[in-house]
């Protein structure tokens, strides 16, 4: 080997010395710079070389996402897009009900909201926020226990809140609890509160009382403190029932015996079905006062009527046992509860519906499990319980007429109404009474179909009374729907199923379902034609309800 073959570097020996190569090594003829290859620390995320990117003065400020960026420039803007009929211009009308600019209002996008006008009542450092959402959470509190539909009482609580001049806030109800939040602006925190219903009771005083309170609170022209209606709201919680304990006992056999008399029962039938009304009743008191579940309250009032039926069919008298019966069941069904759980569904309210319909399900299985028990002992002991009276109703118009005026009447002192508002319910009751009969029995159309119109002339005319009052549409409208209850398509199934006949009581208890949902969706569908083609104080445009698609 020569003196210039020593003189290599090791490293070219390892280079070309096919003993100790690797697949790695560089091959021959490939020119590799002093510095090396890539630096080991190089990424994809790196810029090549040769590419400059322009530096800005000053760098945006971190954690801002409403700050304007920096190469913005106005005068580079693109043109706004205007639809081709233009933009609306959001009008309410200031004359029109609360109820339907506070609903109105609420089923806007918040930017579209108009802004309130100044806040007379409110102190020159503005309204204390904390308080006005604590109020506002309150009289939403006896709204709801006192079962108002879950979209009015979000529409009064939006109406206190702007009466004191916090516009950007959002109630929200659910069946127990409600919230609601106010945000002054888009970079200021919001303030959320919120109050569980713990007890719910029916009192339709109270509850024509807040809504007094409400459209004070809202008009213009009253200027209301928060200290004074605080005051006003103690003196609502602290309100006693308009009548007393008896009142309502003879009021639930009252309502037992006219229904009784509706379904072709006589004088004796009347009193055998007062009777057990009001023994139900008591029971249910004592149930009460002994801290039991309303469901098992449910279940014992229901016995005691069925119970007085069964001895009438076992002592073989000639009485409707069936038409006893089914009186005292009609002083249970929750009429009111299956109303305000359907039209909360019917307005988007899907929880707070579900939640409803729940509860009245339970209702009705405390009914069925209370009827069934008395049923079953009585056909084991030889009751002659005959299914087939259902069929035989007789037409006494007069006599129904005033049995199912009485029957509204009753069943308004049972909700604790306002006595001024028990005249008009009880005549809006014989009216629907009147326009079943007409449709069912003259003119022979179904009963789902007799039952849904009449429904809806009660929800007209509630609709119509609570706008001339400005007050609510319940105490119109619940009473109302009494005579339309299905009680003898829900005793029918019961008797069938405890003799037997499953499938005969399965069909009869779809056709009360069938009944309740078409009273349900009447009343609903009766209270929106009103808004829609009256026009009666009525704001303009009124937008779809809210979580539908916004047709």
């Amino acid at each position: 080997m020569s003196e210039a073959e020593d003189r290599k570097p090791r490293s070219d020996e390892a280079r070309y010395d096919p003993e100790i190569t690797s697949e790695f090594a560089i091959p021959e003829g490939i020119e590799v710079s002093e510095g090396g290859g890539e630096p080991e620390t190089t990424s994809e995320f790196v810029l090549p070389k040769g590419l400059e990117t322009p530096q800005s003065p000053t760098a945006e400020p971190e954690g801002s996402a409403f700050s304007t960026p920096s190469a913005y420039s106005a005068k580079d803007a693109l043109t706004a897009f205007t639809p081709a009929a233009g933009v609306p211009l959001v009008s309410l009308v200031k004359d029109a009900p609360w109820q339907d600019r506070m609903r109105t209002m609420l089923r806007m996008p918040v930017a579209e909201r108009p802004a309130p006008e100044p806040v007379q009542r409110a102190e020159e450092e503005g309204p204390a926020v904390p308080r006005v959402l604590d109020l506002t959470l309150r009289i939403g509190e006896l709204l709801l226990a006192g079962g108002e539909g879950a979209e009015d009482v979000e529409a009064a609580m939006f109406a206190v809140c702007r009466s004191y001049g916090l516009d950007r806030c959002e109630p929200n109800v659910t069946f127990t609890l409600l919230s609601i939040s106010h945000q002054p602006s888009l970079v200021d925190d919001p303030v959320t509160a919120s109050r569980t219903v713990r007890r719910r009771g029916t009192d339709y005083t109270r509850l024509a009382a807040v809504f007094r309170l409400v459209d004070d609170l809202t008009d213009p022209e009253t200027h209301v403190s928060l200290e004074e209606a605080y005051r006003r709201l103690a003196e609502i919680r602290r309100n006693r029932h308009p009548y007393p304990g008896w009142a309502l006992t003879l009021a639930s056999g009252l309502l037992a015996g006219a229904a009784s008399v509706l379904v072709g029962g006589d004088l004796i039938v009347f009193v055998a079905a007062a009777v057990g009304a009001m023994l139900g009743d008591r029971l249910a008191w004592l149930c009460a006062g002994r801290g039991l579940p309303e469901f098992y309250q449910f279940t014992v009032a229901a016995m005691p009527p069925a119970a007085v039926g069964v001895a009438f069919a076992l002592a073989h008298a000639d009485v409707k046992a069936s038409a006893v019966v089914t009186g005292g069941l009609f002083a249970l069904l929750p009429g009111r509860a299956l109303v305000a759980g359907v039209q909360d569904g019917l307005t988007g309210f899907y929880i707070t519906a579900s939640a409803r319909l729940l509860e009245v399900l339970y209702f009705f299985v405390g009914i069925v499990a209370g009827v069934l028990v008395v049923l079953y002992f009585g056909v084991k002991l030889g009751g002659k319980l005959n299914p087939d009276a259902a069929l035989v109703i007789d037409e006494r118009p007069l006599i129904q007429i005033a049995a199912s005026m009485l029957l509204s009447l009753t069943f308004a002192v049972l909700l604790q109404q306002e006595r001024s508002t028990v005249l008009w319910v009880t005549l809006n009751g014989g009216v629907a009474w009147t326009v079943y009969g007409a449709m069912h029995y003259v003119a022979g159309i179904s009963p789902v179909a007799s039952t849904a119109v009449a429904a809806g002339l009660v929800g007209l005319f509630g609709q119509l009374l609570s706008r001339y009052r400005f007050a609510s549409a319940l105490p119109y409208t619940t009473a109302a729907i009494g005579p339309l209850l299905p009680g003898s398509a829900t005793y029918f199934g019961l008797l069938n199923m405890a003799q037997n006949e499953v499938n005969k009581g399965l069909v009869s208890l779809a056709n009360a379902a069938s009944l309740a949902m078409a009273i349900a969706i009447g009343v609903n569908l009766g209270s929106e034609v009103f808004r829609l083609f009256l026009r009666v104080g009525s704001v303009g445009k009124r937008r779809a309800a809210k979580r539908t698609r916004g047709f």
